[in-house]
């Protein structure tokens, strides 16, 4: 692999620093922006988990410190209300696109998201693919 410039790896890095700030260390889930009051983005959350990856391999984060991170949000999610009720997580597959940061349900009346289901379904992927070694963490 090609070796980044120097000023590349520093914006990694400071990318990378949001998702370490504006993650709820409780539940994974990412908040949409830097306000206070900001709801949870899905979007964002999965952005969140593709960047763990980036950050091992940059020597950022521990790779068990980065696959515990990874598996908060990832058990959030798998144990996330869904139904058909105004204030679950979401419905049949499909994710609100703005959730409360703290209880991970979902924020004002926004829509469930396909653009952003996908975005958050992706960053599992990434995260599923990159964390492989026969570790408890891992394997889960």
């Amino acid at each position: 692999m090609t070796e980044l410039p120097d000023d590349i790896i520093e914006l990694q890095r400071l990318a990378f620093r949001y998702f370490v700030d504006h993650t709820n260390g409780k539940n994974g889930l990412v908040a949409d922006n830097t306000r206070e009051d900001s709801p949870c983005s899905i979007a964002a959350t999965g952005l969140g988990l593709s960047c763990h990856p980036i950050a091992v391999a940059n020597g950022w984060l521990k790779r068990a410190d980065a696959a515990e991170r990874v598996l908060t949000a990832l058990r959030f999610f798998d144990h996330s209300p869904q139904g058909p009720e105004p204030d679950v997580t979401g419905y049949k597959g499909f994710y609100y696109h703005f959730l409360g940061m703290e209880d991970g349900r979902r924020a004002g009346k926004c829509e469930l998201s396909t653009v952003d289901s996908a975005f958050l379904l992706a960053g599992m992927l990434t995260t599923a693919a990159f964390f492989d070694a026969d570790a408890p963490a891992e394997r889960e």
